[in-house]
């Protein structure tokens, strides 16, 4: 599949911001954060940018992208439009969050029962994301049972990361958070890591004959079906080089998970200097990382309809 840049920085941005949003939310539940205006303010402004980036990144790679609306309207059958109506559903709890913590500096009643519901919208959101891939088995390697947690536990690892370097920014550091960021990356590293492996040993289920309703016997193309490429040829039929894609992947581990694990082990380990050069270090590192994994996820997605075009298998 031809990566979409418009939807790598959607799924970057918006997972990143919804899981900053539901750590705020839960560590305000929790009384882990202080109720500082400035830490509110930038918590809560830099996880509605993101979320807001991100949705509007994801309407770029579209036609006609005013009529985007229109895929809400189908959240019975479509985890596209359910995602589109849980990330704006997110809006109104997570704003009224919002003010109850800047302006009163506290959460009263009220604000609990919105941080349950920021929280819950946030990882339905999330999880939605994730779906929209997992559920396409017209790509082998989308259609995965780990498709989903990944997205899950990187949007929650990214959220954890900015959070860290929020707190340390504001003065406020929190020692739960670099731990916590620890345990999620390496989570993350983990279900990436099983992902590839799982790729590796897999079968290419699909195939020429299958596609065709074919055989006994190989099935080869006689004619291209287009004498110039088209659409489905430009954005099907992108491939990367084997080569390529294990050199993006060692360096997606290094920049996505190992430099972030380091850097949150030296926000633990150092001093306020130390701490932040450390956290700052792994937000930037893990942002970039995160980068090159999204572009793997689509580069390396093989396409069905592509087998009509002269591929041997999917």
């Amino acid at each position: 599949m031809h990566p979409a840049y418009s939807i790598i920085l959607f799924t970057l941005a918006s997972g990143a911001g919804f899981g900053l949003l539901a750590w705020m939310a839960l560590f305000g539940l929790l009384g882990a954060l202080p109720f500082d205006r400035a830490l509110g303010c930038a918590g809560f402004g830099l996880a509605f940018a993101l979320i807001t980036g991100g949705l509007m990144a994801s309407t770029l790679h579209l036609g006609r992208p005013e009529r985007a609306w229109r895929a809400l309207s189908q959240w019975r059958t479509s985890w596209l439009s359910r995602e589109g109506v849980l990330a704006l559903a997110c809006y109104v709890p997570g704003a009224l969050l919002a003010l109850d913590w800047v302006f009163k500096e506290r959460i009263d009643a009220f604000g609990i029962a919105m941080a349950l519901l920021t929280i819950a919208l946030a990882l339905g959101t999330l999880s939605a994301t994730g779906m929209i891939y997992a559920s396409l088995a017209t790509i082998r390697q989308w259609h995965q049972p780990l498709t989903m947690p990944i997205y899950l536990v990187l949007g929650l690892a990214s959220g954890a990361v900015l959070l860290n370097l929020l707190t340390v920014l504001c003065g406020s550091p929190v020692r739960a958070l670099p731990a916590l960021g620890v345990a999620l990356v390496v989570l993350g590293a983990c279900l990436k890591w099983a992902y590839w492996l799982r790729l590796e040993g897999q079968s290419r289920r699909f195939t020429a004959e299958s596609a065709t309703g074919l055989g006994p016997g190989r099935v080869r193309l006689l004619e291209a079906p287009h004498t110039q490429p088209n659409f489905v040829m430009r954005e099907m039929g992108f491939r990367i080089a084997r080569k390529h894609a294990v050199r993006l992947r060692r360096l997606c581990l290094l920049l996505a998970f190992a430099v972030p694990i380091a850097g949150l082990l030296a926000t633990l380990a150092g001093g306020r200097g130390g701490a932040l050069a450390g956290a700052l270090v792994a937000a930037v590192s893990m942002c970039a990382g995160l980068l090159i994994e999204r572009w793997l996820f689509f580069a390396e997605a093989e396409h069905v309809s592509m087998l009509y075009y002269g591929r041997d298998a999917a």
